[in-house]
């Protein structure tokens, strides 16, 4: 038994195709398909059930491919392990974030990391908050920036930032023309909200319950960005992260941002990584520099941009 079957048997688990498997593991499908079969020759069990037009692990074979994931995460530790000691600020971090936070933080905050560990090579994952969790605990992730609160012993939680929301609306909204607003001022309104999946839906949820709002029937946007297109065609109301609507991104001139009477509704960002992790060291000097966003930018009682161009 070598570990290179067991990459391809966890290949084979993964995408249950062996074409596609063995594309991704840059080998000929012959030549997984024979691996695989010493591999089960060797153990004395069946790993996979072949179908026509799909792969399935055998039971024993689905607990072969954990151990398997557990061993292969170790063994990528200990060369992690053996690099960081050599270099502690060099190797590979791969970090997931998810995308409503990503587009909007990453440019506030990559620059610095970048002059602080010039050597570091940090490789992004942008993905929605469930499949983050679960590269996380699978080993295919060594951190992931994430919004609060998470519920998992086997993770370490450091917390970053809080960032507020805002009121977007049509600049013909009635709301357009208060400077700030409290939660009892949503009461009659739907909201815009993301579709399932997005942690900034069940977010904004949250707020919605809490002000006696509810969601705009009929409609989910796939993206932040959607969800700013509609609010600027008047078709309805939503809620926008602070960093969402900060430079670099555009102002748009057909919307108006409302920011919220105190205590504003906000979200708590976070850095997560398993606790056995070879980097936890590292990891701990790298999250401070996530946190290191510009206090104006999640300043709840700043005017935004779109705010301030329309009162010129």
């Amino acid at each position: 038994m070598n570990i290179r079957d067991l990459r391809y048997l966890l290949a084979l688990a993964e995408h249950r195709h062996f074409g596609r498997a063995a594309a991704a593991s840059f080998v000929s499908q012959p030549t997984l398909s024979t691996q695989i079969r010493k591999l089960e020759e060797e153990l004395g069990v069946t790993l996979i059930e072949r179908a026509p037009r799909k792969v399935m692990l055998t039971p024993v074979g689905r607990e072969i491919a954990e151990r398997a994931r557990r061993i292969l995460r170790e063994l990528d530790e200990l060369r992690e392990v053996a690099q960081r000691s050599r270099d502690p600020e060099a190797g590979t971090v791969r970090l997931g974030i998810f995308p409503t936070l990503g587009p909007y933080l990453l440019p506030h905050v990559l620059p610095q990391i970048r002059m602080r560990f010039p050597n570091l090579e940090l490789l992004l994952v942008e993905e929605k908050t469930e499949a983050l969790l679960h590269q996380l605990r699978e080993g295919r992730l060594d951190a992931a920036i994430l919004a609060m609160p998470l519920q998992d012993d086997q993770l370490h939680v450091e917390f970053l930032f809080e960032e507020p929301f805002l009121l977007a609306v049509p600049r013909s909204h009635p709301l357009a023309a208060h400077r700030k607003i409290s939660m009892q001022d949503l009461s009659r309104e739907s909201l815009l909200l993301l579709e399932d999946g997005h942690c900034l839906r069940d977010q904004a949820l949250d707020v919605c319950h809490l002000a006696g709002a509810g969601e705009k029937s009929g409609f989910r946007a796939t993206s932040l960005e959607t969800l700013r297109q509609m609010v600027a065609a008047g078709v309805g109301v939503t809620l926008l992260p602070k960093l969402a609507v900060a430079p670099p991104v555009p102002a748009s001139h057909d919307i108006a941002l409302v920011p919220f009477h105190a205590p504003a509704p906000h979200r708590r960002i976070a850095m997560v990584w398993r606790r056995s992790c070879a980097m936890n060291e590292f990891l701990n000097e790298l999250a401070p520099m996530f946190a290191q966003v510009p206090a104006t930018l999640l300043n709840a009682e700043a005017p935004p941009i779109e705010t301030r161009r329309a009162s010129r």
